[in-house]
């Protein structure tokens, strides 16, 4: 048996196709504005694709680069001046942030209205709700490749590895939104491999490169690999030992192509709902 490839490049393709076909309808096409401190490559790349994508589709963009030193109040102020700008629906503070800076202070300073990233108090805490505004792009984006996919939630059995307030936390929200029983593991967790063997659904968002291995997966399940590691080769490779996985999974992503382009595509969503919003559009 070989699992289903979630094709996350292509349906991220499709979405922005149809979002880009829209954007004609608003008065004024949305904005989105990026903040960047500090030269971190990683980042770069992940700014410069989050940008040509967003012009692609015919929004307003803006590409903030800050220097590695700036300061806690020239940050703040700097988040200010944007979300002044009656043009601007949307703020992505980049992470990381160098250490000498408050992350969590840094994104409470973003307003909920232009929190397209779905990271401040506000949106998680309606998120837990189950009345949610702007979700987190990664668990958003994955939520989409299972729906797509006809994959089946509803009374299944999920685990996600990784409780971080980005992706695993969100996560596991979203899933048992959709009727999921779901276990949500972490560095403290006894036999994270037990947990995954009785799961239909196993999310791997916890940054070690290929740390589930086929004999975790039962047969037939549907595997998501949200981690983006550097293996001993140089190679990309995630958090899920893909080659060994791939015949054991009924379905699984690659990596890259699976979960990367959803989190853009759903970023591009998060700001076109931003902006109709602003614009008084329902």
């Amino acid at each position: 048996m070989s699992a289903q490839i979630l094709d996350g490049r292509a349906l991220a393709r499709q979405l922005n196709t149809a979002l880009a076909a829209r954007v004609p309808e608003l008065p004024r096409p949305p904005g989105l504005a990026v903040i960047l401190v500090g030269a971190d490559p990683a980042s770069q790349v992940y700014v410069r694709r989050k940008g040509q994508v967003a012009e692609r589709l015919g929004f307003l963009h803006q590409q903030h680069d800050l220097p590695a030193e700036t300061s806690r109040e020239d940050l703040l102020a700097r988040i200010h001046q944007v979300v002044a700008d009656p043009n601007i629906d949307g703020l992505l503070v980049q992470l990381p942030l160098p250490a000498h800076l408050d992350a969590s202070e840094i994104m409470d300073a973003v307003p909920v209205t232009h929190d397209v990233d779905g990271f401040t108090p506000p949106n998680t805490g309606l998120l837990s709700q189950g009345r949610a505004n702007l979700v987190a792009c990664t668990p958003l984006g994955i939520m989409r490749l299972l729906e797509h996919a006809a994959v089946p939630l509803s009374g299944r059995e999920a685990v996600v590895i990784g409780r971080s307030n980005i992706v695993g936390r969100p996560m596991a929200m979203l899933l048992e939104q959709a009727g999921c029983t779901v276990t949500l593991c972490h560095s403290r967790t006894a036999n994270v491999a037990a947990h995954c063997r009785r799961a239909d659904v196993v999310v791997a968002a916890v940054g070690v490169a290929q740390m589930v291995r086929a004999d975790w997966i039962k047969p037939g399940a549907t595997v998501i690999d949200v981690g983006m590691n550097r293996g001993s080769d140089g190679r990309l490779v995630g958090d899920v030992a893909f080659d060994e996985v791939v015949g054991h999974a009924g379905a699984i992503t690659p990596v890259p192509g699976g979960v990367g382009p959803m989190t853009i595509a759903m970023l591009m969503e998060n700001t076109w709902r931003a902006s109709c919003r602003a614009q008084g559009i329902s």
